[in-house]
């Protein structure tokens, strides 16, 4: 399993939509305004569709703009959780990727910091 991204989220990605640095993505179209779909999958397997958008700003350049408000919403993300964003290989298909969505949640047991799935 390849990872593609990882974030500390802010209160920006969870009322606005995640920000991915195009460099994260390799060669991003240099197309600022178009629109395309991402299909991802939870660690339960469930598919869900992120609408995408290629923008781009002074401070990260390209980037892609990730509308992601009902799976903020169905999975409670807040503030300060982790997303990752991996690529692994299909294993009953010849051939192909998914595209897999994680989110960890820090919380303090016995003193320490530990990371759980939300």
């Amino acid at each position: 399993m390849a990872m593609v991204f990882s974030k500390v989220l802010t209160a920006d990605d969870i009322e606005n939509g995640l920000s991915i640095p195009g460099c994260s993505l390799g060669q991003l179209p240099d197309q600022e305004g178009l629109t395309m779909s991402m299909q991802v999958h939870d660690r339960n397997g469930q598919a869900w569709t992120f609408s995408c958008t290629i923008k781009r700003n002074d401070s990260m350049g390209h980037f892609l703009s990730v509308g992601w408000n009902k799976f903020v919403r169905e999975r409670d993300l807040r503030e300060d959780d982790k997303v990752t964003i991996q690529e692994e290989a299909m294993k009953k298909q010849g051939s192909g990727t998914w595209i897999k969505v994680e989110v960890k949640r820090k919380i303090r047991l016995f003193g320490e910091d530990i990371w759980a799935d939300v």
